[in-house]
């Protein structure tokens, strides 16, 4: 039976000589009932019910339920929940007794209209509680979801600061997609035509953003090969810096004037990449020239006995010294020693130590370093004539 007919029922009975008196007791009995129960027995009951479903979902979750209670008075506080929906049940009895009492003073016509408001506004309702359900509990899973990584990253020392990052956000965008999806679905709206429309914006979007795009993708390449991390010496190209952070669009450094440079994930991707904190040790070359009437077996073993008192330098692997080259003016020793962990402030103290013990040590055993210098002399002709050196100059000036 329909709410008109049985509103009609009620009018034909209550208009069979029905008292004013009547009517106005059984007005004030629902007044007080309505009152009672909204405001007394209402909250109570909503009380009562947090503290059972507690208690239960304790003994039967155990402490994941404890765990998923703070999750949510996180986000929303249950205490703020439970009080919005003792107020709808409030308001729905308040209305209930409203429309009750337009039927017994014979407001019959008011009392449908109020049906029909409310057959409107209640599915209105029933969706945005819906929503704000399905977003409360999109708040909740991403924080179980990034505790969850981070719980995972945690124990894996082959998960970088940098991969934790982009998965976290791989995983927000599909929650994300998937919370709108369920929002839409409660509001009827059709997802097959907004994909449809999505589609055909991803296509203009993808022409006119290109190199966003390419930088986008080079940043997941990047989270997946991992040629750095944060806090790694590397140089990309012609710049050398410290990696101080990674995002999905771009890299950034400190090079060693303090100032941040921005590169683009693309352009990393497409350049020569040196790591030098890899491997956690760095080789540094040191070139000396000793003079042509030195001993280079013995300068060699001078040199790598300076360098092996050097504090900043590794005894694993050991230094080598090497006479590598005929210069100009000098022998070529090429000084190969170890640092450990390489850093650009451990290069340049190393380096400067080696070379001044170097050529303190060098000093003190007479071994000259000489400088660049040139032996001008005669040249004699096919029959052992000397050359004018006059002459020679005169033809040289011309």
């Amino acid at each position: 039976m329909s709410v008109s007919a049985i509103t009609a029922q009620v009018e034909s009975l209550l208009g069979e000589g029905v008292s004013t008196q009547l009517r106005l007791t059984a007005s004030v009995g629902l007044v007080i009932a309505a009152v009672v129960l909204a405001g007394v027995i209402v909250p109570r009951l909503a009380r009562r019910g947090r503290r059972i479903a507690a208690t239960w979902a304790e003994g039967r979750f155990g402490d994941s339920a404890t765990e998923t209670f703070e999750r949510v008075d996180a986000v929303a506080p249950v205490g703020v929940l439970v009080t919005i929906a003792v107020r709808l049940l409030q308001l729905t009895l308040l209305v209930g007794t409203g429309f009750v009492l337009l039927i017994v003073w014979g407001q019959v016509g008011t009392a449908l209209r109020l049906v029909d408001v409310s057959q409107i506004a209640l599915p209105a309702v029933g969706r945005l509680a819906a929503t704000g359900g399905v977003l409360l509990a999109a708040f909740v899973v991403n924080d179980l979801l990034r505790d969850l990584v981070r719980e995972y990253t945690a124990d894996s020392a082959r998960v970088t600061a940098h991969q934790e990052q982009i998965l976290i956000r791989v995983l927000q965008v599909a929650l994300i997609f998937a919370a709108l999806g369920a929002i839409f679905s409660i509001w009827g709206v059709d997802i097959g035509s907004l994909l449809v429309g999505a589609g055909f914006l991803g296509i203009v979007i993808g022409l006119a953003a290109r190199q966003t795009l390419g930088s986008l993708l080079a940043g997941f390449v990047l989270m997946f090969s991992r040629p750095f991390e944060i806090g790694d010496w590397v140089e990309i190209g012609d710049t050398e810096g410290i990696v101080t952070k990674i995002t999905i669009m771009n890299t950034i450094m400190r090079n060693f004037d303090g100032e941040h440079i921005v590169i683009p994930n693309d352009n990393v991707n497409n350049q020569a990449i040196t790591n030098r904190s890899r491997d956690g040790k760095l080789r540094i070359h040191l070139e000396v020239g000793i003079d042509y009437d030195d001993d280079p077996e013995y300068a060699k073993e001078v040199a790598l006995e300076a360098v092996k008192d050097v504090k900043m330098v590794e005894n694993n692997p050991k230094p080598q010294v090497f006479p590598v080259a005929f210069g100009d003016s000098a022998v070529t020793l090429d000084i190969r020693f170890w640092i450990a962990p390489p850093t650009p402030q451990r290069r340049w103290r190393a380096t400067a130590g080696v070379v001044e013990t170097v050529k303190e040590r060098f000093a003190t055993e007479s071994i000259s370093i000489p400088f660049p210098q040139r032996t001008l002399g005669n040249r004699e002709s096919a029959s052992s004539t000397p050359v004018d050196t006059v002459s020679t100059t005169d033809r040289t000036d011309d």
